[in-house]
């Protein structure tokens, strides 16, 4: 029985020692370098706190170490728990009081930056990366390592923003992995032959499934430089020139690739195989394009909130797809089930009705770490079966069965609106707008003083002219009452529309 993370390590490095296992521009590590490194890192950790099952912070750039530094944490039978280094202070010191973690690592040139009142407001244990000697640890000490952990121990704890703008810390353990990756390699034939090429910053939960079926299959891991995303160009030639064959993106990352119209550029037909959508409703528009000059490439369309530690239900797109069409969502991965929930918390099953999407399965995550009360308002009994304890996790999201029973993404809960005298779902008017030609991408906010549906544009349009073009996709009652165009929509640290701030600066 597996019970961690760390006997994928193990089996890995003995299988394909030299052969490469994460890299980036400045570092390449093999399989045998990376168990190597890891070991040396749980080794520095247990000799600065002995009491395990710890979080400890990270503080580093996106990089190659910085995985090492996870895989040694994972051996030392602790969870990590990253902090992004161009996070705002005030943000960290509440991360920082939430963990009271014992230790932190990070590198030398960023430790100026942890200390009372700066960046990171942290007065405990600083380990720097640069530290920790490579020392060679035994074989009996790999295995003592890898045989304390339980898969029901911590692995990490990833911080979302939370509606309100505070921090919630969601606390995943080894078995959720195990999990997702074991379904993952089997669904979609990973081997030590594939490439992954890694877009998200390693805080974010779009960047698990690259690092971890990397680790289980020998497949190797290239964190793209950053700046490559303002190329598209480049970064098509990046995924060629190192024979990259799946990418996790979020749509923002592919909505800049097809608006920029760098596919007909780059010839990735012999390269890539995989592309696996999350993190945010991907228009299908620009999809279409993908498919347009990639059309052998697997696409697969994942939906799921952290708390369900990365995806809990998934599309392979199989058909074709009008523009103004939503993609599904599709269905539930494996030993996962998806209850859609009315507001009297009756099951949905017919196509056409709404509902709020809950998940039962090991994928959820143990709770928001330190938070027992927000944690208790959404894993909660599941109101189904009342025999015995059964934990449901509510995500607050709106779907709706078509025909096929595939499940359709809505909107959030709180994206649901009732203007004049109707129900709307914010998600389906920008669906609309996002199958507009000239639209690359857009969001919609409620702006409750002033009643009116705001629609944000990147591309100039007046308010006649668009309602104009969405009055044949729909009703009057869901047209906006105000457009504003904006050069470039806000996105936050994960590359999603950042909404907050778009609240805060148009509509107050």
């Amino acid at each position: 029985m597996q019970n961690s993370v760390v006997q994928w390590l193990e089996q890995t490095a003995r299988k394909f020692p030299e052969r490469t296992a994460y890299a980036d521009e400045n570092r390449r590590y093999t399989w045998a370098e990376l168990r190597r490194t890891a070991l040396s890192i749980a080794a520095h950790i247990e000799a600065a706190m002995p009491d395990r099952k710890q979080p400890i912070g990270i503080y580093m750039e996106t990089s190659a170490d910085m995985l090492a530094v996870y895989m040694g944490v994972a051996y030392s039978g602790n969870f990590y728990s990253p902090i992004a280094i161009d996070m705002p202070a005030v943000r960290a010191k509440k991360i920082v009081e939430t963990l009271h973690s014992a230790l932190f690592i990070t590198t030398r040139a960023l430790s100026e930056r942890i200390g009372a009142g700066k960046s990171v407001d942290y007065n405990g244990k600083v380990l720097c990366f640069e530290d920790i000697t490579r020392d060679d640890v035994s074989d009996e000490k790999a295995r003592e390592y890898a045989d304390r952990i339980l898969d029901t121990d911590l692995l990490y704890v990833l911080f979302t923003s939370g509606s309100t703008g505070t921090p919630k810390g969601v606390a995943i353990t080894h078995r959720s992995i195990i999990d997702l990756i074991d379904w993952e390699a089997e669904e979609y034939s990973i081997t030590e032959n594939d490439s992954f090429g890694n877009q998200s910053p390693f805080y974010f939960d779009n960047s698990v499934p690259g690092v971890f079926l990397a680790v289980k299959t020998g497949a190797a891991l290239y964190v793209i430089p950053e700046v490559l995303f303002s190329q598209p160009v480049k970064l098509l030639q990046y995924l060629q020139d190192k024979r990259i064959t799946s990418i996790s993106w979020v749509p923002s990352a592919m909505i800049m690739v097809s608006a920029l119209k760098a596919l007909p550029k780059v010839d990735l037909s012999d390269t890539l195989k995989r592309v696996l959508l999350c993190g945010e409703v991907m228009p299908t528009k620009h999809l279409n394009v993908w498919r347009k000059y990639l059309p052998n490439v697997q696409y697969t369309n994942f939906y799921g909130p952290t708390e369900i530690t990365y995806a809990c239900t998934y599309y392979i797109v199989d058909r074709e797809f009008n523009d103004d069409e939503p993609l599904p969502i599709g269905k539930p991965m494996r030993n996962t089930e998806i209850l859609v929930l009315d507001e009297q918390d009756r099951l949905v099953t017919e196509p056409e009705q709404v509902g709020e999407l809950c998940v039962r399965g090991s994928s959820l995550a143990v709770g928001y770490y330190n938070n027992p009360e927000k944690t208790a308002a959404a894993f909660v009994q599941n109101p189904l079966q009342t025999a015995y304890e059964e934990k449901i996790y509510r995500t607050g999201d709106l779907v709706k069965y078509n025909e096929r029973h595939e499940i359709i993404y809505l909107s959030r809960k709180d994206f649901q609106i009732k203007h004049l005298g109707h129900r709307i779902e914010l998600g389906e008017i920008e669906t609309a707008v996002s199958s507009l030609e000239e639209i690359s991408m857009c969001c919609c906010l409620y702006d409750d003083k002033r009643s009116k549906i705001v629609l944000f544009l990147e591309q100039e349009m007046s308010r006649s002219e668009i309602n104009r073009r969405l009055r044949d996709l729909l009703p009057d009652y869901m047209l906006p009452g105000k457009v504003i165009c904006v050069d470039k929509l806000p996105l936050n640290a994960n590359g999603k529309i950042d909404r907050v701030a778009l609240r805060q600066e148009y509509i107050g």
